[in-house]
């Protein structure tokens, strides 16, 4: 049980340096997340450095600029929707920039030590509140007329956050005569997209789900804000309920009586809760007695993302970041879940799959190593979870001199205005 270095090395070296398969074809407006994991996870192994000359990073970095939009600030998420010299009025929907697009984009900056001066970034965070809606959610973008376009999840609340946190840090309030996004409309939402059971849904009455759950912890984190801790301690109950013995899908089919209606997919019966090894009351004693003891190797546990599914790479890290950020990560058995990772799903090419058996792709193995790294594998830069990119990349914006001063100088004008009553 070992993290392969020199293939995941060699994996993303690939990645990086050569045409991806062509499945990825489909994901060409993508480029930009795609980009991401990839410089992101040379970095986790200490190889960003290493792995390309100084005229390449400067292509990178160059690469990344020419998709930063002429109008709104932002980014896009690849050259593809370029307009150039086509470009009016009438066409503007076309190539609008994309919220989650520059969030990776500034973070890709940060990756390969970019300072952000060629950033426009007042024009960034004036972007920033026209794709809020009144309920606090984001879109994606904004299209014709202004209208915002996308989803209603907390996905583009996540990445409005992490872009506002890059660009102005925590304080609430005008920056630079710039205005805010509502931060305390983008906290309610989170509040109100709880479930009863702990977990965070996409939107308010939806079902718990831990990508989402992640997003609107980040979120929060990113502009200085908590759940309350009545709030937070159901979140932990659910978070750890995601720890699960049900890795396939062939573990989903009970092996003891070809009942469908008796397996760890459906949990009707006692003895499908394969965590317990004795059982709380005499019918659940009965109920296992004289069945054949079950498969489940408690050794290798992985992560749902809801309840009654089965265990995913990804879901290793969108839980185990977020019991990080409710500093309760000592929680889920770490042993287990690093057997999962290096034993399951870590391939033999490099890289990670979805589940045992599966091909790596760019997003599981990212998230493997990311997963990895909050569970303190060596070779491994810690992560900061809130953001998901390493400590390292995070301490270099934070030195950055023209962003501490707009640290301080958003301090020094919210607390003038705290003390003015204004």
């Amino acid at each position: 049980m070992a993290l392969n270095t020199p293939k995941q090395l060699q994996y993303w070296k690939r990645c990086l340096k050569t045409f991806l398969p062509h499945h990825y074809t489909g994901n060409d407006c993508n480029r930009m997340t795609l980009a991401f994991f990839i410089l992101s996870a040379l970095d986790l192994l200490g190889e960003l450095d290493s792995s390309m000359s100084q005229g390449e990073r400067d292509d990178y970095i160059a690469w990344i600029y020419r998709c930063q939009h002429p109008r709104d600030g932002g980014f896009r998420g690849g050259p593809a929707t370029d307009l150039d010299g086509s470009a009016s009025p009438a066409n503007a929907h076309w190539d609008p920039a994309n919220l989650p697009a520059t969030f990776f984009a500034l973070a890709s900056l940060l990756l390969l030590r970019d300072d952000l001066s060629r950033v426009r970034r007042r024009d960034c965070l004036a972007w920033l509140p026209k794709l809020q809606r009144p309920d606090g959610s984001f879109g994606e973008t904004l299209g014709e007329g202004g209208r915002i376009e996308g989803g209603l999840d907390t996905r583009f609340g996540y990445c409005a956050a992490g872009v506002r946190w890059i660009l102005r840090g925590h304080a609430e309030g005008p920056v630079d005569a710039v205005a805010d996004v509502d931060v305390p409309a983008l906290a309610r939402r989170v509040a109100l997209s709880q479930t009863y059971d702990g977990g965070i849904s996409e939107a308010p009455f939806h079902e718990a789900h831990a990508g989402f759950t992640y997003c609107a912890l980040g979120a929060l984190s990113f502009v200085g804000r908590r759940l309350d801790v009545a709030d937070a301690d159901l979140a932990t109950r659910w978070l750890i309920a995601r720890q699960t013995a049900t890795l396939d899908e062939d573990d989903a089919i009970d092996s003891t009586a070809a009942d469908e209606t008796d397996s760890p997919s459906t949990c009707h019966d006692a003895h499908s809760f394969v965590k317990l090894r004795a059982f709380p009351s005499e019918k659940g004693r009965l109920n296992y007695e004289n069945r054949p003891a079950d498969r489940f190797d408690l050794r290798c546990l992985g992560f749902n993302g809801r309840c009654n599914k089965i265990a995913d790479t990804c879901y290793a890290w969108w839980v185990g970041a977020s019991l990080s950020m409710l500093g309760r990560l000592d929680l889920p058995a770490h042993d287990a879940a690093r057997r999962y990772l290096l034993e399951k799903t870590q391939h033999a090419v490099g890289g990670f799959g979805k589940v045992p058996g599966d091909p790596p792709d760019i997003y599981h193995s990212y998230l493997g190593l990311a997963s990895l790294s909050l569970l303190g594998e060596p070779g491994l830069k810690p992560m900061r979870p809130e953001a998901c990119i390493s400590e390292d990349a995070c301490g270099f914006l934070e030195s950055l001199p023209w962003r501490r001063k707009i640290v301080g100088l958003a301090a020094a004008e919210n607390s003038y205005i705290a003390a003015s009553g204004g």
